[in-house]
């Protein structure tokens, strides 16, 4: 006869004895990965979890992934802080909790005077069977039309708006922080366009027009 399923319950929160902290559902946590010389695995918890007696504490999570970890790899516009929100979901016991973290979205990371080892950004969510990305598309920039990448310097187009990497423009790192106005290529060449037009139609006319003589 088998025997009958252990009840559980939930918990409001649970302290992390390492960490002498609360834990709750909703935080975003960081937990220790399979292999040591790898960093921390993100994870954003869902529920958490005792047997009867309050013991055998878990945590269901929905796991960040990496761009490394994602089925395309890391691409040149991800950032170093960037992680995608997965439909994963799992059971982790929750003494593998290393630390809290932040999550913040991309827009406010953006924002932040000074990023911290527990900050992390995210503008994806991420299928981990298909490996498609929610939203699809973002917004691009520079010529080389590649989405935004915050741990890139960039400088933007007084006139257009636009930004641009500096090897993009043949321009250094150390001449686009000294540099005080920017107008990128297109935008002074129709600047050059205009004035030329405009030299053209204030020309005065090449007719000649002689003076009258007064008759004596």
């Amino acid at each position: 006869m088998a025997k009958p399923r252990a009840s559980r319950r939930t918990l409001d929160s649970y302290s992390v004895k390492p960490l002498n902290k609360l834990v709750r559902s909703g935080d975003c946590v960081l937990m220790r990965p399979i292999e040591p010389s790898k960093p921390p695995y993100v994870a954003r918890i869902e529920r958490i979890e005792s047997d009867s007696r309050g013991l055998n504490v878990r945590v269901y999570v929905r796991w960040y992934y990496r761009p490394e970890e994602s089925l395309g790899g890391r691409r040149q516009f991800h950032g170093s802080k960037e992680v995608f929100l997965s439909d994963h979901f799992d059971y982790q016991s929750a003494d593998t909790i290393e630390g809290f973290c932040n999550v913040h979205t991309f827009k406010s990371y953006t924002k932040l005077e000074a990023v911290g080892n527990e900050d992390f950004f995210c503008r994806f969510d991420y299928n981990s069977t298909t490996g498609s990305f929610n939203p699809d598309r973002v917004a691009v920039y520079c010529k080389c039309e590649m989405p935004y990448n915050p741990d890139d310097l960039m400088v933007q187009c007084e006139d257009c708006s636009d930004w641009f990497h500096p090897k993009c423009i043949d321009m250094t790192i150390e001449d686009a922080q000294k540099i005080e106005h920017f107008f990128c290529q297109n935008c002074l060449s129709e600047a050059q366009n205009k004035l030329q037009n405009s030299h053209a139609s204030s020309r005065p006319s090449d007719t000649k027009v002689e003076s009258k003589r007064r008759r004596r």
